[in-house]
């Protein structure tokens, strides 16, 4: 399969996403390395719920409050480290540290109850803690409640990596994407991914061989929070502001949007539907305040016509390149 357009293509994205900084720099475009940037983050977060909702089925509306624990862990530090001199609190490492263990605890409670339901029922109790925590944040004045807080500095990390420079961060996103995206394929190739997806496929002749199913599902649950936390802690220094809206199930929805736009269960489609939702939302929006009434059409269009998402329809281009090169050989042959 070397040299398909699948592959090919996949290449190029990953190299261009690598060097977006550096040609914003050449042209004089900063807005693109600010943009892509934020594309990063959403595949991060994207990433970790195709590890849910891809391989395992489970439908979360609720995937994006681990992106608002993130954030608020970066702005309750900051605020303090600013406003009460309390320095170490606007520790970058403090802070990733805090996220990874307040997402899982979250991830923890909320996977124990919702996976004791299925269907509709999961669905909704992710909803319903989503919105629990949204609210939560919004009645919390002190931390800026329905306003929010800005961020008066970045995170620091030990001067290991200074990411006042948009450049800095950009790469500190971009390869938090790779280790994601390098966790994902080890995770979904292992043991533990083979019981995941075939939890997926049939949960009642995975727990007959004698799996754990529950066990599995609630460490996956765990696993993607927690990468969406990471996702939170960077997105908060992207746009140095933290507002309770970053954990509404609407920013969940968009997330489910952009793993089923760029391929569900695949291991890069999470990252070409985050690039292609934010190219598409910032297009669209330029034409209309309305770029909604039209991007709803072309998802629909894309569920219809290409059941596998923009992924799969590379795959069929892949089928189809194959097919062509079969015959052009047996000519020539």
């Amino acid at each position: 399969m070397k040299g398909t357009p699948r592959i090919i293509f996949i290449v190029i994205l990953m190299l261009g996403l690598g060097v977006v900084p550096l040609l914003a720099d050449y042209f004089d475009e900063p807005f693109y390395t600010v943009m892509f940037s934020r594309m990063l983050i959403l595949s991060i977060g994207a990433v970790s719920l195709n590890l849910i909702l891809g391989f395992g089925g489970m439908v979360s509306f609720g995937h994006a409050v681990y992106l608002g624990i993130g954030s608020y862990m970066v702005g309750i530090g900051t605020m303090h480290a600013v406003e009460d001199g309390i320095e170490w609190m606007a520790n970058g490492f403090l802070q990733i540290t805090l996220a990874i263990v307040f997402s899982a605890l979250t991830g923890l409670v909320i996977g124990a109850i919702s996976l004791r339901t299925r269907g509709v029922y999961f669905i909704m109790i992710t909803l319903a803690f989503s919105q629990m925590l949204y609210f939560v944040a919004v009645g919390n004045e002190r931390y800026g409640g329905d306003d929010g807080l800005s961020l008066y500095m970045r995170s620091d990390f030990n001067g290991l990596i200074d990411i006042t420079y948009d450049n800095s961060l950009y790469y500190l996103n971009f390869v938090i994407l790779l280790l994601s995206l390098y966790l994902s394929h080890r995770l979904i190739n292992s043991r533990f991914g083979m019981v995941i997806r075939g939890a997926k496929s049939n949960e009642q002749r995975m727990r007959a061989i004698g799996f754990p199913v529950f066990r599995y599902q609630l460490v996956a649950f765990v696993i993607a929070g927690t990468i969406c936390g990471i996702a939170g802690v960077l997105s908060a220094n992207q746009t140095e502001f933290v507002n309770p809206s970053v954990m509404h199930w609407t920013r969940s929805g968009d997330l489910i949007i952009m793993t089923v736009l760029g391929g569900l269960g695949t291991l890069f489609g999470p990252v070409i539907g985050a690039v292609a939702f934010l190219f598409l939302e910032e297009f669209l929006s330029g034409i209309t305040e309305y770029w909604q009434l039209y991007f709803g059409p072309m998802l629909v269009l894309v569920v219809i016509f290409a059941r596998g998402g923009i992924d799969g329809m590379l795959v069929g281009l892949d089928k189809w390149w194959s097919r062509n090169s079969t015959v052009k050989n047996e000519e020539i042959d």
